[in-house]
């Protein structure tokens, strides 16, 4: 099966390959392997040994702290889950969550304290990094990150995203209400695109399972579902059926409290008015 972790470990072998400009069958034959096998490693369809991802690399000339980075992606590609607790492997997590959301056919994002990822715009993001002592040096490269991510909302087959988000996320100050203005109104153009469906929880719902924190679930034609969480330490990709089981059932509880589409662009245009006033 393939796994996130595998499909990770499968891009970072098709990176160095193609760092080095060498087509898939050439390098093949120089490592004294099958082109259907290679590729297959490059998917994350099939998941090399150690020693084979070591031989891969030393014909690359792959080595030092990219060497080890590639290699721990070894561990564990079967495994139901994948915690990243490091740096590095976290940077892997994005990198993969990028393939995932480029191939996906509907993301839904339960989101109860900020606007999700999908729909923020470059003055919201900025003013989360900068509030969260992001190192100035790395704010640029995550704002082009992020924003380059949205381009699956747009194009000739869009991905269907299902956002669900608190009416906290409506009116927490986020940089300053110019900014916050600017993020409603550009959420109340999102929600008239066909390929969005945007659902606001309003605070009157009571308990519902999107409190419990940020989630994200990734389905695509041909892969198996993926759920990703993520918190300030580490993130997390969940892709077994008992897994993803109860955020699929914690989406139908939300869709079931969540206000629908025009009470739910009602709420949202209040607020813009709201923050628009307050300038």
């Amino acid at each position: 099966m393939r796994t996130p972790k595998s499909r990770a470990l499968g891009r970072a072998l098709r990176q160095a390959r193609e760092d080095n400009d060498l087509r898939l069958r050439d390098f093949a034959a120089k490592l004294g392997r099958d082109p259907g096998m290679l590729s297959r490693w490059e998917t994350g369809e099939r998941t090399p040994r150690p020693d084979q991802v070591a031989q891969i690399l030393a014909l690359l000339g792959v080595n030092g702290e990219r060497y080890e980075e590639i290699i721990r992606l070894t561990e564990g590609t079967r495994a139901s889950q994948w915690l990243a607790l490091t740096l590095p492997e976290q940077r892997e997590q994005l990198n993969t969550l990028v393939d995932l959301e480029q191939s996906a056919t509907t993301i839904t994002e339960a989101s109860p304290l900020l606007i999700p990822g999908l729909l923020q715009i470059t003055p919201y993001i900025r003013a989360i990094m900068t509030s969260g002592s992001v190192p100035p040096d790395e704010t640029a490269t995550r704002i082009a990150i992020r924003n380059g991510r949205k381009e699956v909302l747009k194009g000739h087959n869009p991905v269907r995203l299902v956002a669900l988000v608190g009416e906290a996320a409506l009116c927490q100050l986020i940089g300053s209400p110019e900014i916050m203005a600017e993020q409603l109104r550009y959420l109340l153009d999102a929600a008239s695109w066909p390929n969005v469906d945007l659902r606001v929880i309003p605070f009157s719902t009571g308990w519902h399972p999107g409190l419990e924190g940020l989630f994200q679930l990734i389905e695509s034609k041909n892969a198996t579902p993926v759920v990703q969480l993520e918190n300030r330490r580490s993130g997390l990709f969940l892709h077994e059926d008992d897994d993803i089981d109860p955020y699929r059932r914690a989406i139908e509880m939300m869709l079931r409290v969540a206000l629908n589409h025009i009470d739910s662009t009602d709420l949202i245009a209040r607020y813009a008015n709201r923050w628009e006033t307050a300038l």
